[in-house]
């Protein structure tokens, strides 16, 4: 997985996930980016710093920067709003569809509803792709 500084033309700036740089390109291409928080379709990369780890220690290592959480709030939203939108929901099910897939008993495709912590570590056990989709931090149940 990579993850790229985007932006949309209306200048909000978000992340998103992709599987390399050719999904990304992909994507964009398609008009399939879309902005989590004006849902324009003009997104390109914005300019990103690498992360490097210093050589400093103890005190003299500058303090970590605190988590941002409106970017971490828009990218939850931004993931949460593409799954819902390009994958097909599956309720209950999804351990058994997911199981399916992995083992191409049924269509290769893009899945989310329910699994329990159990039904989660046993699929990861046997090597079946999965991740918890962030919560709808919109909702007000």
């Amino acid at each position: 997985m990579i993850v790229y500084s985007l932006s949309c033309a209306k200048g909000h700036a978000f992340e998103g996930w992709f599987r390399d740089s050719a999904a990304f390109d992909e994507q964009a291409s398609q008009g399939k980016l879309a902005c989590p928080m004006c849902d324009s379709r003009k997104v390109a990369k914005a300019i990103m710093a690498p992360s490097v780890r210093g050589t400093k220690s103890g005190a003299d290592a500058p303090a970590a920067p605190a988590p941002d959480l409106r970017k971490m709030t828009q990218f939850m939203t931004g993931l949460r709003k593409y799954v819902t939108e390009n994958a097909e929901y599956v309720g209950p099910r999804f351990a058994e569809e997911a199981r399916k897939i992995h083992y191409g008993e049924t269509d290769d495709r893009h899945i989310y509803g329910e699994a329990t912590l159990t039904e989660a570590k046993e699929l990861v056990e046997e090597g079946v792709d999965v991740a918890p989709l962030p919560p709808d931090i919109n909702d007000a149940n």
